[in-house]
């Protein structure tokens, strides 16, 4: 396959990438507006930062696979993929400890004035009695919002800084997750306010989305405890950077902040914040994954991405539907002939049967194989007639998708 890989990836993974057969051209320079007239050609994108906008999509005449190089896609226009087939997935959790560091990087800044410390002396200004006065972390109490990979390897951290620490409560959380929260000691808080209400440190580890937009607003900021430390190492619009401005300004909160709603999208450049400068805010260059330890991880994903993608697997995709569909699950059972399922495929055609999903497993032996097929509308005895009579057919049985997922 012919891959683009638009932001840089370690010279060692093009190495393997290219031992596997692929043909790798690597172009960090590529921007947004540079990559819809460079796309034809290629069966994979891979970005890191770079945006992939519709046209995109519009303009490639080969590309099936989009690799996000982390976890948030929001900068890949998912829906336009999916409306032509492409598949895009990501790397998640790969960078956690990377992520997690920095957080806690950021709030031992601000607690100790670590920034201001530097600027001091680099100056040549000394002034021990002014930065003797700190709080403290031991024993305050950090409250997560986002409770994945990246909160937990945060609440691990905090833990062994003698933080308290304290999410939120969600009823359909997997077992997993419950079991490893109650390791660390994480209390669950019924609800925001109390969890806001109760913290003396707030992080933030959740997606940008629709649901989490400005999820940092006036109101939030109003039921943080007074004096309390508000970090952001996930998205910047994420925050409501004026509200956040003005709890600032009047001395409510402190924060520290790695990634910005209006950010530039280049790696250099001239940029002014007014949240970045503020007194009260620790800001650092959204490089909460840029360590080399992350970096290697992310590149080993992708190359297991992209062999799961040539075996006929699509691992971590996130535009494809999480659900079952259709209505019928019709199974096969069937010899390992040339022809079998074609003639199944007509059948359902003929039918005005439309396939949803589609999964053929050969039995050991490799003389017999099984297909479970779900398709939307109905069938009829003459259908299932009509498939059991193809010629080494097995059996047909059919279950609707509704029953099982009841269960008995």
């Amino acid at each position: 396959m012919r891959l683009l890989l638009a932001d840089r990836l370690p010279e060692q993974t093009v190495a393997d990438l290219e031992a596997r057969g692929h043909l790798c051209e690597m172009e960090p320079g590529l921007s947004a507006d540079d990559l819809p007239a460079r796309i034809a050609g290629f069966d994979v994108l891979v970005v890191r930062s770079t945006k992939v906008t519709r046209a995109v999509f519009e303009s490639a005449d080969r590309l099936a696979l989009v690799i996000r190089a982390g976890a948030g896609t929001n900068t890949i226009d998912t829906d336009a993929a999916a409306t032509r087939g492409v598949l895009v997935c990501n790397v998640p959790g790969r960078n956690s400890a990377a992520v997690a560091e920095l957080t806690m990087g950021l709030l031992l800044a601000i607690d100790r004035r670590i920034p201001d410390n530097v600027a001091d002396l680099r100056s040549g200004h000394w002034d021990k009695l002014r930065y003797s006065k700190a709080r403290g972390l031991l024993g305050s109490t950090m409250g997560i919002i986002g409770l994945g990979s990246i909160g937990f390897a945060v609440a691990e951290r905090a833990a062994a800084f003698g933080i308290h620490v304290q999410s939120l409560s969600k009823p359909a959380r997997p077992a997993h997750v419950v079991s490893r929260a109650q390791e660390l000691g994480i209390t669950m808080c019924d609800s925001l306010r109390e969890l806001l209400s109760s913290s003396d440190i707030v992080t933030l580890h959740v997606p940008s989305c629709e649901d989490t937009r400005h999820l940092v607003d006036d109101g939030f900021l109003d039921q943080m405890r007074n004096g309390a430390i508000l970090l952001n190492t996930s998205r910047g619009d994420v925050i409501d950077e004026r509200a956040l401005l003005e709890a600032l300004d009047s001395g409510a909160v402190r924060a520290g902040l790695d990634v910005f709603a209006d950010e530039p999208s280049s790696g250099k450049g001239s940029w002014d914040s007014p949240l970045a400068r503020h007194p009260d805010v620790v800001a650092t260059h959204h490089i909460g994954a840029s360590t080399e330890q992350a970096q290697h991880a992310i590149a080993a994903a992708v190359i297991e991405i992209i062999d799961a993608f040539v075996a006929g697997e699509a691992q971590h995709s996130v535009n494809l539907e999480p659900r079952r569909l259709g209505s019928i699950t019709l199974t096969v059972r069937h010899l390992d002939r040339v022809g079998v399922l074609a003639q199944v495929l007509d059948l359902l055609s003929s039918e005005g049967l439309n396939v949803e999903h589609m999964e053929n497993r050969v039995f050991r032996g490799g003389l017999a194989a099984v297909a479970s097929i779900d398709v939307a509308g109905e069938t009829s005895g003459a259908l299932l007639a009509a498939l059991r009579a193809i010629p080494h057919v097995l059996g047909v049985s059919e279950a609707t998708l509704r029953d099982r997922a009841q269960g008995p």
